[in-house]
């Protein structure tokens, strides 16, 4: 009886399904690299600007946040007796009203009321002298057109000697700290009379008898 052998069969004939030969894709074809040198380059390049965007825009940002907090620090600094300047200015009116309370100067008064008012206008040129050092001015808006950043209309009338839309008379003065409205002006406003409106109304019109 004869022994039969059987060949061996050789292994690398076919692949075994599910291994992917290396360099070979799915069609059988050399697979490619990834990225190529040129394309990293610029995706790099790429993020660089992006990320440089982003510095120039934070820079931009923290010089904005330092200008406002140096802005308000200084505006602190100005402004932190605002209320007790809007005080200090009510006693600088008050020795106004005390001025105005007197007699108008005449001829032969008594030395007492003339000691009285130099005292009271001396008083009031060295208050304001010092208010004027720390900044605080007032501006006095008689026959300047009204302003209602400044001024405070108490009352309207009529006049045929003042401009219409001006101020005819003020009842107290517009103080102001380094340029920043304290207290408005009290003032009374001019507005035209019924025939100067008559008049501007019939320009032609002779309204003489």
């Amino acid at each position: 009886m004869t022994d039969q052998k059987t060949t061996p069969e050789t292994v690398n004939d076919v692949p075994e399904q599910g291994v992917e030969t290396p360099g070979m894709n799915e069609t059988g074809g050399e697979t490619l690299e990834e990225t190529t040198p040129e394309a990293r380059i610029e995706a790099l390049e790429a993020e660089v600007a992006e990320l440089k965007d982003r510095w120039v825009r934070s820079e931009a940002e923290n010089q904005n946040i330092r200008a406002r907090a140096k802005r308000d620090v200084e505006d602190a600094r100005q402004y932190a007796i605002q209320k007790f300047a809007r005080d200090v200015v009510e006693a600088a009116e008050n020795l106004q009203r005390g001025l105005a309370s007197l007699p108008t100067k005449t001829e032969g008064e008594d030395s007492l009321i003339t000691k009285l008012r130099e005292g009271i206008e001396g008083t009031e040129r060295s208050f304001i002298n010092i208010l004027e050092r720390h900044g605080i001015t007032c501006e006095d808006p008689t026959g300047k057109p009204f302003d209602a950043n400044l001024h405070q209309a108490m009352a309207e009338q009529p006049s045929d000697q003042h401009t219409p839309g001006h101020v005819m008379q003020s009842w107290t003065p517009a103080w102001l700290l380094k340029g920043r409205l304290l207290k408005p002006a009290m003032v009374v406003v001019a507005k035209g009379t019924p025939e100067a409106d008559a008049a501007k109304a019939s320009p032609g019109l002779d309204t003489t008898a």
